[in-house]
């Protein structure tokens, strides 16, 4: 009998506890904003001599759900306002959207990015399955520069897809709302998630995610990754134009905070931890090649507000 009564405790508690679906639940018509802070240190050694970069750049997003179909939102972008930061060979560089300065061009770039919009497709998973109309946001920022030549042109272009263009957007955006699982969940229950950053860095992020905690009218999500670079024996063009190759790795650790109704990310934080080296081919540059040995250390905040 008590046997019995036992059986039926558990069933009754394993009933009762809550699943959880979690995912994107946005409404047509409504605009959803997204405040990202993002910091990195990155030491290379030259030569036996450490060089540092510090890095830091925030940006405010708004995205409206301009159609919701079956699986995938039709959102429109818009970079509210941008700045960066950066501090090297201990020089500091400073720019912002919001300057006007037709002598500071990287801040005249980012208040020209911040007047177009763009089309991101989005899945209630969080995944990008595609952007469009970066394009015109190039052309329209060419207008404010007619005195640019054809190969300022190019390689000006080849600097902000990097950094700005279609892959690039998709990689970091999904660092933040690609983690949610394909199925009902539990408090302690486990889920993973395989996404690729594109862009300046090619690298392949494999995530476990838990739901740690359920309070209210948020969700607790935490994650531990392993991060990769991609391609490593593919060459890219570095901003010198010389030939190199990445060969990094490292973890990922995050806290996220989301709206239990929506979904939406309220908070997160994301730190990032990879090492390894930077190898430059030979090259009429620099003959006979080199290898830089590279550390990497950033964080991710990101917020409603």
């Amino acid at each position: 009998m008590k046997k019995i009564i036992l059986l039926v405790i558990i069933s009754v508690v394993s009933c009762c506890a809550e699943k959880e679906h979690l995912c994107l639940n946005l409404k047509k018509g409504e605009t959803y904003t997204q405040k990202i802070y993002f910091t990195s240190l990155t030491i290379q050694t030259i030569n036996g001599n450490e060089n540092k970069t510090n890095l830091s750049y925030g940006m405010n997003l708004s995205f409206k759900v301009l159609s919701i179909q079956g699986n995938v939102y039709e959102l429109e972008v818009r970079y509210v306002n941008m700045w960066t930061k950066m501090i090297a060979q201990n020089r500091l560089f400073e720019f912002s959207s919001e300057k006007h300065d037709k002598n500071d061009i990287f801040s005249t770039i980012l208040n020209a990015l911040t007047e177009k919009s763009f089309i991101v497709l989005m899945t209630r998973t969080g995944k990008v399955n595609q952007v469009k109309n970066l394009e015109n946001m190039w052309i329209h920022l060419f207008e404010r520069m007619p005195n640019l030549g054809e190969v300022e042109r190019a390689q000006l272009k080849t600097q902000l897809s990097q950094s700005y263009g279609e892959k690039a957007f998709k990689g970091n955006i999904q660092m933040v709302t690609a983690i949610f699982p394909d199925s009902l969940v539990s408090i302690g229950d486990k889920w993973s998630v395989a996404t690729q950053l594109e862009g300046g860095m090619a690298a392949n992020i494999k995530a476990i995610y838990e739901l740690k905690k359920v309070a209210g009218s948020n969700c607790i999500i935490n994650g531990v990754a392993k991060i990769e670079t991609a391609n490593k024996d593919a060459y890219i063009k570095s901003s010198n134009g010389m030939p190199m190759k990445l060969n990094l790795k490292g973890t990922v650790t995050s806290e996220i905070k989301i709206d239990r109704k929506t979904g939406w990310v309220l908070d997160s934080r994301v730190n990032q931890s990879m090492s390894g080296d930077v190898r430059v081919k030979d090259n009429p540059q620099l003959p006979g090649g080199l290898i830089i040995p590279m550390t990497m250390d950033s964080e991710t905040i990101a917020s409603e507000k």
